[in-house]
């Protein structure tokens, strides 16, 4: 039988030797593992990023013959961790990631391992298992504190919005009323969470726990949708003031369309629907707030996606006589009651889905918004639903807007530049 130094010489070689097929069997098995939905939407590139660096490094701590490169180690899995919370990975997928590393590594050094002695293997598995700890330390320090740079920036626009904000108390009571009760829920989530938090690091208790994490993530998820609550009333609120000024320029329509499906692309996925888009009858060009129209395409698109169990979201554009274009958002969803239909572009009206109960991320706004967007560009909103049929909502809008001679000097400007 070998001797101890040649057999731990022979793991680290063939560590060595294989980094690149354990990597990629790491991103298929990661890419492949139903715990971590937040691959889904990444590239095996974006998945992969710094795990290499990481095997490369455990060769040297399983090897007699060179020094232990744990400071590779620590930077790899610190950039991974950062990286991961950029991608917005759950703390828990996380953890997964690097319970897969120890399994494909331990799988590609298995027959070697069923070789050696009992001493060996005991040895070999440990430090793979010490190091993988390490890793996941690491990638956890700077996890957390990408994290917490997020909560700080929620907090930070908090307070931003907090002074405009008040500018709705002279708004319809009614509506002020309804406000208050959408973001109570929101709120004491966030004082709760964040209340825990803050007493559990004044316990000097560790930081970097999975229940921790999560109650940074559950801060995080309901700051960001109490900033959404309160910007689309000041959107609204900007509207109902006359305060919306609107850029024209010439908009590539299908550029247009295409960004937004981008953008909700994930949302789709995260409920099993499909995106299908039908516009090669759209016009190339329509001068237009290119803003205020993505705003627009955005709002109809998630609220389809929110409204719809299972099927897809059409998104279907084309040229109209009378130098008008189109856009309908179709779905397969719930659809919506005559009863809903009269009312749903008023602030804070959602149409209920089949367990009566609205959608947990959905404002009450996005339509609203919608109707003020589209007659701003001098456009108009139509709606066709039927209960359990779904919906189509289509905005007809001008090929071109008409505009004051100052705003036309602008566009003739922007378009010699």
């Amino acid at each position: 039988m070998p001797s101890r130094f040649l057999l731990m010489k022979d793991f680290s070689e063939l560590l060595a030797e294989k980094v690149e097929i354990i990597a990629q069997r790491w991103v298929d098995a990661v890419i492949q593992d139903k715990q971590i939905k937040s691959t889904e939407h990444l590239s095996p590139k974006a998945v992969r990023n710094h795990i290499s660096d990481v095997l490369t490094a455990i060769t040297t701590v399983l090897s007699q013959t060179q020094e232990s490169d744990f400071e590779t180690i620590a930077q790899a899995s610190f950039n991974h961790g950062t990286l991961r919370a950029e991608q917005d990975f759950d703390p828990t997928e996380v953890v997964q990631e690097y319970h897969l590393l120890r399994s494909v590594i331990l799988a590609h050094l298995r027959t070697e391992l069923l070789q050696a002695n009992t001493e060996e293997v005991l040895r070999t598995v440990s430090v793979i298992n010490e190091v993988v700890d390490a890793a996941i330390t690491e990638c956890f320090k700077s996890y957390v504190s990408m994290r917490l740079q997020g909560l700080e920036q929620v907090q930070a626009q908090l307070s931003l919005t907090v002074e405009e904000l008040k500018r709705l108390v002279n708004a319809n009571q009614d509506n002020l009323s309804i406000l208050a009760h959408e973001l109570k829920a929101p709120l004491t989530s966030i004082i709760g969470y964040s209340d825990l938090f803050l007493r559990q690091n004044r316990q000097s208790q560790v930081r970097d726990t999975i229940p921790s994490l999560e109650h940074i993530e559950k801060v995080l998820k309901n700051g960001h949708l109490l900033l959404r609550l309160i910007n689309d009333a000041l959107e609204l609120s900007r509207y109902e003031a006359g305060a919306i000024e609107l850029e024209l320029a010439l908009t590539d329509v299908r550029s247009a369309i295409n960004t937004a499906v981008e953008i909700m692309q994930p949302l789709a996925d995260e409920r099993g629907l499909q995106l299908v888009l039908n516009i090669e009858d759209a016009p190339p060009q329509v001068l237009t707030d290119p803003l205020r129209l993505q705003q627009i395409l955005l709002n109809l698109i998630s609220n389809a996606i929110r409204y719809t169990e299972k099927g897809s979201v059409t998104i279907e554009c084309c040229t109209r006589a009378d130098n008008q274009w189109s856009i309908s958002v179709i779905d397969t969803g719930i659809g919506i009651s005559e009863e809903d239909q009269a009312r749903l572009f008023q602030p804070f009206v959602r149409a209920k889905s089949t367990k009566n109960q609205h959608p947990a991320d959905s404002t009450g706004l996005g339509l609203a918004i919608v109707e003020r967007l589209v007659e701003l560009l001098q456009g108009k909103i139509d709606l066709v639903s039927q209960i359990g049929q779904g919906s189509i909502f289509t905005v007809i809008l001008p090929l071109k807007m008409s505009y004051s001679e100052e705003a036309e000097d602008k566009i003739e400007k922007a378009t010699s530049e």
